[in-house]
């Protein structure tokens, strides 16, 4: 059976159809070479099952079957998963990141700034005080986009 390989430009051109005037952002589109398909999307707050559940709806409706054999998946991106794109800084200023630069150097803070060239973190690393035992200084740290070789969402357990 001959099947034909579904465009990752012709997904993404849906999703963005479907995505006009609602607030979803399109995280991440992937298409193997077994047509299956992958969407990952959200929303600045947190996307919903019957979100992904519509949109994979409206992806369905425009694709044939009868000519395009594929396996379609809708979700969000998840927690731990690293950001791809811009929306994701945005929706987490104020929670814990961890940023891990081309450099190696990681770093670990509170999202604060999310500007066009990069972002800002506020780190508190723990220094040694004779009087108080460990302490913690706050640092604010700049990072360029370029510099990132990936940043994702952190749980801290206290």
């Amino acid at each position: 059976m001959f099947f034909v390989m579904i465009d990752r430009t012709k997904i993404e051109k849906l999703v963005k159809e479907y995505m006009e005037g609602k607030d979803l952002f399109l995280v991440d589109v992937r298409v193997t070479r077994d047509n299956k398909i992958t969407v990952v999307a959200d929303t600045p707050s947190d996307i919903t099952i019957d979100q992904c559940a519509e949109l994979s709806r409206f992806i369905e409706s425009r694709l044939d079957r009868n000519e395009e054999d594929y396996e379609l998946e809708v979700s969000s991106p998840g927690i731990g998963h690293p950001f791809i794109v811009k929306e994701q800084y945005l929706k987490n200023i104020g929670k814990s990141v961890e940023v891990v630069c081309l450099t190696g150097e990681k770093y670990r803070g509170i999202l604060k700034n999310v500007t066009g060239n990069g972002l800002e973190i506020e780190s508190q690393e723990g220094k040694k005080s004779k009087s108080r035992g460990l302490t913690d200084e706050s640092k604010n740290i700049s990072i360029n986009f370029e510099e990132i070789k990936s940043t994702k969402e952190i749980l801290i357990f206290r």
